[in-house]
């Protein structure tokens, strides 16, 4: 798995996705925070966060899922990977840590805006801090979620597609009844925002992502057997 990691992670960086994931992330951020904040004249650094998650993050996270799997299976890449001696449960892991880890990167340098709002005044951290957790676990929901399409298809175009089409659709579906409330991830997010842990909300992520992560494992698991 580490191995595995180390080269998802340097491939990140190694190639412009990382720099484009983290630049339009960091653009966006900007922009939302100045609105929101600079603007406004509020200390709500939450805020920031929570219109991220529904401008930036659901848009971009593909960027860092699409090429996880569908890239290995177009290069022909994907047969070396099942015939060597990392197991597949090592191999879907260290792809989803590596993608995590540009995700943690990211938040950690949205910490500069946080230094910037605490020379004005300090918001309340414990908010902040629960907020930032938050966004992390939504954030891992979504990459496991993004890694499962991308385990189905050969053309990462396909999987960038089809995983921002999902992930519209589960935002928007509350708007058209509150029986579909329970599918947005954007809506189980919200109550972090509020400045409280929601355990049943943070079951939620988490099960989620190891339900993803598994359906992968699953999926490359009968591709080895049928190779």
């Amino acid at each position: 798995m580490w191995a595995v990691l180390k080269k998802e992670f340097k491939t990140y960086f190694l190639s412009p996705i990382g720099y484009v994931f983290i630049g339009l992330f960091l653009a966006m951020f900007s922009l939302l925070f100045y609105i929101i904040t600079i603007y406004s004249g509020t200390v709500t650094y939450q805020a920031v966060f929570y219109n991220a998650v529904i401008y930036v993050l659901i848009f971009i996270i593909p960027l860092l899922t699409m090429r996880m799997f569908a890239e290995e299976r177009k290069s022909g890449t994907e047969q070396l990977l099942m015939t060597s001696p990392r197991s597949i449960v090592g191999i879907t892991l260290g792809k989803f840590i590596a993608a995590t880890l540009v995700v943690v990167i990211t938040e950690l340098l949205t910490l500069i805006y946080l230094g910037i709002l605490c020379y004005f005044k300090v918001p309340d951290m414990a908010t902040v801090g629960v907020t930032m957790l938050g966004f992390l676990l939504l954030s891992m929901a979504y990459i496991s979620l993004g890694m499962f399409i991308s385990s189905l298809t050969e053309n990462q175009i396909v999987a960038a597609i089809v995983t921002i089409a999902i992930f519209v659709v589960t935002w928007l579906l509350p708007n058209l009844s509150t029986s579909f409330l329970q599918f947005s991830l954007f809506e189980k997010f919200y109550p972090y925002v509020t400045g409280v842990f929601p355990i049943t909300e943070t079951i939620n992520f988490v099960s989620l992502t190891i339900m993803f992560i598994v359906l992968t494992i699953i999926v490359l698991k009968r591709r080895k057997l049928v190779k």
